[in-house]
């Protein structure tokens, strides 16, 4: 299943939970989602980002959001309001290496740190398969959804993100 080439962290997850899912193995420098489903094939409908964003000013508050590549995370509405912030924003790619031990284009709610909220935009649950990120840029996970499901802190959202208009 070729699953050593996930994050250590990542697998160790994904086997204690027994979730079902496949490794992919992806070349480092196509790990950005629209150059992953270009040049391996899949489409943005099943394509899930994992998405960590922080409050900007007063204590530091983090949430971890899982949407479909297709849409657009609705973060001035939904999130910052379910975080109880007043100024949100994607942490930076440092950040988020010190706060998940994962590189853009390879997080994955997958081995997250404990009471980090886990925010699942509806939509992906209606997927038959998700792609997502493996902990690190040489891979990929294919799985179904409900696998998701089984993390802690995790909670489906409605309307968490919404379909990115063809004009954009």
């Amino acid at each position: 299943m070729n699953s050593e080439i996930l994050h250590p962290g990542v697998l160790d997850v994904l086997q204690s939970l027994s979730i079902p899912h496949e490794a992919l193995l992806c070349d480092p420098t196509l790990a950005d989602t629209a150059q992953f489903c270009e040049h391996y094939g899949y489409s943005a409908e099943q394509s899930a980002n994992c998405l960590l964003l922080g409050s900007t000013k007063g204590e530091p508050k983090f949430a971890c959001c899982v949407v479909l590549a297709h849409c657009r995370l609705d973060v001035n509405k939904v999130v910052r309001k379910k975080l109880g912030v007043r100024k949100l924003s994607f942490a930076n790619p440092d950040l988020t290496k010190e706060l998940t031990g994962m590189e853009l284009g390879g997080v994955t709610p997958f081995g997250l740190p404990g009471g980090l909220p886990l925010w699942i935009d509806s939509r992906v649950m209606n997927c038959e398969k998700i792609i997502l990120g493996g902990g690190n840029r040489a891979s990929k996970l294919l799985m179904p959804p409900d696998g998701l499901l089984l993390l802690p802190e995790v909670e489906v959202v409605e309307d968490l993100a919404f379909p990115i208009a063809e004009s954009e």
